[in-house]
């Protein structure tokens, strides 16, 4: 999780409560302070003065979720609204706020998550830090009038810079980075195809060592990934 620069002059930020709902990653920006950019994908900013970005890291949301019992069309982000909406209502009764995501609008996630310092880019196509590895995801992003201290940035390497092996071009059985970019139309065609070892998983994912005690069990994997393959049957 970011930190937030020492100072006594602002509210205290929830975090512990996020953290045991599995929410454990947070970063807290004043809206002021983000590019043009990202501010134009939140719609209506007002009366809003800072937006908290939200996610997980490992594997301790899909246990809480799979305890709540979340049964939806996508339990994770129910669960996650939920858990969010019960942080406010407990922690933070007088402030208002509004969840941006998820919900229909397209959000600038990965460049929140380059702001916040968690997001660098992997030759597989999922952003990577040296703690979690690739094994974290978005799950919130909140518009609040709070008066939390902005977070400071995470500052770490791209794990990738100092990886010579490369094992997830090599564990990709698409070829989809054999020419040094990311041909998403072998991945997807790959994916698509009834013998795919790809089809619930990702083989180049599960091939990079950093981070790998975070790594997701077979059972979030199905998920994640069914999710996605649904997406490319409906949209490819």
């Amino acid at each position: 999780m970011s930190q937030p620069a020492p100072t006594d002059r602002f509210q205290p930020f929830p975090g512990a409560a996020l953290n045991r709902c599995g929410l454990n990653r947070q970063h807290v920006f004043n809206l002021a302070d983000l590019p043009p950019a990202v501010i134009a994908t939140l719609g209506d900013t007002a009366p809003f003065r800072q937006l908290i970005l939200i996610g997980h890291g490992g594997k301790a949301l899909w246990e809480c979720v799979k305890t709540a019992g979340n049964v939806g069309a996508d339990p994770i982000d129910e669960y996650s609204v939920g858990a969010i909406e019960r942080c406010f209502a407990e922690h933070l009764p007088g402030n208002r706020y509004r969840i941006v995501f998820p919900g229909e609008q397209p959000i600038a996630l990965q460049q929140l998550g380059k702001l916040a310092g968690w997001h660098h880019a992997t030759p597989f196509m999922v952003g990577i830090d040296p703690e979690w590895g690739s094994w974290y995801a978005y799950r919130a992003v909140v518009l609040a009038d709070t008066h939390f201290c902005p977070f400071l940035a995470v500052d770490r390497n791209r794990p990738c810079d100092s990886c010579q092996t490369r094992p997830c071009v090599s564990a990709c059985p698409a070829g989809a980075m054999n020419d040094g970019g990311f041909a998403l139309e072998k991945c997807i065609a790959y994916r698509k195809r009834g013998d795919s070892s790809c089809q619930h998983t990702c083989l180049a994912r599960t091939a990079c060592p950093v981070g790998s005690e975070h790594r997701y069990d077979d059972e979030q994997m199905r998920h994640a990934y069914s999710i996605s393959l649904a997406m490319i049957r409906q949209h490819f």
